[in-house]
């Protein structure tokens, strides 16, 4: 007997698919279970096989591959390239901030020759007497910058400014009790040599270590020195003892 609404055994593909035994399919003729492993997608990384030589060359310290001797080598030639580099720059860089606090020094110190002017009508000479000895052993004329490019022969002439410019006639760092004379500048203690800001004062000293360069050598004669007022200069580090010296690294006022 067949119930209302439903179509024979024969005439139902699924009914007679189940009577048979056959699993039933949709419409892409899958099987439900089939469906379900269809949307379930699976990856898999194959990894290369490692070769006998590689093997070989592995570590026995968890199985890594050990450093050759070549990349040993190549590693640390490139460490010595870039340090060289960098020690290249800093002292590129040192000796340009010593080339721009020379510049600053030489500018204040100008001013302050400026000023000593100002109040005595004439720039510092050499050749007037020491107020301590009653000598003239600074003879600022002769100091003559188109010919000496030595700073050791600076130190004299270098002394006598910094006395009078600080009015420390005794060259002890401190003003005594019987100077009384204007200070129109004071210098830092890594401006004066010996450095470390003791013992008595035998030079101003520039950002390399050497003595300032002061002349008044135009003013005695005009073939020598080259501004009418005063010559001021640092050697930049560089040391010559040929006539006329090299200027090319010099920091000067003219």
């Amino acid at each position: 007997m067949v119930k209302a609404g439903l179509p024979p055994n024969d005439e139902c593909p699924a009914f007679g698919e189940l009577r048979r035994g056959k699993p039933m399919t949709n419409d892409k003729g899958m099987t439900k279970s089939e469906n379900r492993r269809s949307r379930d997608v699976f990856f898999v990384i194959r990894l290369p096989r490692r070769s006998p030589a590689a093997k070989a060359g592995a570590s026995s310290f968890g199985g890594r591959a050990a450093f050759t001797i070549l990349e040993l080598l190549v590693v640390i030639a490139i460490i010595i390239a870039l340090a060289g580099l960098v020690l290249a720059t800093v002292g590129y860089v040192q000796k340009k901030g010593a080339r721009a606090r020379a510049e600053a020094e030489i500018a204040a110190i100008s001013a302050a020759l400026e000023s000593y002017k100002a109040d005595n009508g004439i720039y510092p000479r050499g050749n007037a007497a020491d107020p301590t000895t009653g000598t003239a052993p600074f003879n600022t004329d002769s100091e003559n910058a188109r010919a000496d490019g030595n700073p050791a022969n600076y130190v004299s002439a270098s002394l006598f400014l910094c006395k009078v410019l600080t009015g420390d006639y005794n060259a002890d760092r401190q003003i005594g009790a019987g100077e009384t004379a204007k200070s129109y500048f004071t210098f830092k203690p890594n401006m004066l040599a010996p450095a470390g800001g003791t013992g008595n004062v035998t030079a101003i000293r520039d950002p390399f270590g050497n003595s300032y360069g002061y002349s008044t050598a135009y003013q005695y004669d005009p073939n020598t020195g080259y501004n009418p007022t005063f010559d001021l200069w640092s050697t930049g580090g560089v040391i010559s003892t040929t006539n006329p010296p090299d200027q090319s690294q010099w920091i000067k006022n003219w």
